[in-house]
């Protein structure tokens, strides 16, 4: 998961949150305290048998922007489950939930994730969120299920050189990476950052070269990711 913070935000501690004014509401904008959102996530997740395990939290110098990532205990190996929070009482932005196994947060704005909710601060939020939020995780033991078969499958295709850059363009031309990013993937393909993704030169190899890829790419897109996952389970079905 990554929660990326630049100079105008600094990470925090929860207790902190709690200790922020939340401005008040007017006929048009509602702001929800920073503090609630995470609460909410917590008893929701909770309360559908998942178990948080580490939490990051980060805010902006006035305190009106809130960024924040949750890691869930997986039974699964090689990746994370995670849920992105965002939350604003500027009106910069509106209050966003995401789920992923690459979750990215980041105080520029960029929000990606495999599954997001967004709302913005109106008088009814506070009365539709947590019915959203509970729409969102009641299904995560299915979608954490189907993703882990997903995985599995990608680390037991292996490619040739010649695949992966037939995949790499088809990124390419779904508007998944711009021209810029595919030296970013092939380098990345050809050696990997991570110990974990260099003994095999497998779709799961090639899947993580594209996220590393990705990382940090200022977009407001959730169709990303199901995107680059219909180029990797492509090129494993021309695979078998």
């Amino acid at each position: 998961m990554t929660l990326m913070l630049h100079v105008n935000a600094t990470e925090v501690e929860y207790g902190a949150l709690r200790e922020l004014e939340t401005p008040p509401a007017t006929q048009t904008h509602v702001p929800i305290p920073h503090f609630r959102v995470v609460d909410l996530i917590r008893s929701t997740v909770g309360m559908y048998g998942h178990e948080i395990v580490g939490e990051h939290h980060g805010i902006t110098e006035d305190g009106a922007r809130y960024f924040g990532l949750m890691s869930l205990k997986s039974a699964y190996t090689g990746y994370e489950d995670t849920i992105g929070l965002r939350n604003s009482h500027d009106k910069s932005f509106p209050i966003g939930v995401g789920f992923g196994s690459r979750v990215f947060v980041c105080d520029n704005m960029a929000f990606i994730a495999d599954h997001v909710i967004k709302r913005r601060h109106t008088a009814n939020l506070k009365r539709d969120l947590p019915g959203l939020v509970g729409e969102l995780i009641e299904p995560l033991a299915v979608h954490r299920e189907a993703q882990a078969r997903t995985f599995e499958r990608y680390k037991h295709t292996m490619l040739t050189d010649a695949s992966a850059d037939h995949a790499v363009l088809n990124m390419y031309r779904e508007g998944i990476i711009n021209v810029q990013r595919i030296p970013e993937v092939l380098r990345e393909w050809e050696e990997p950052s991570f110990d974990d993704f260099k003994d095999d030169r497998s779709a799961w190899r090639l899947f993580n070269a594209a996220t590393f890829a990705l990382t940090g790419r200022v977009i407001e897109n959730a169709g990303v990711t199901p995107k680059l996952h219909q180029v990797i389970d492509g090129v494993c079905e021309r695979t078998h």
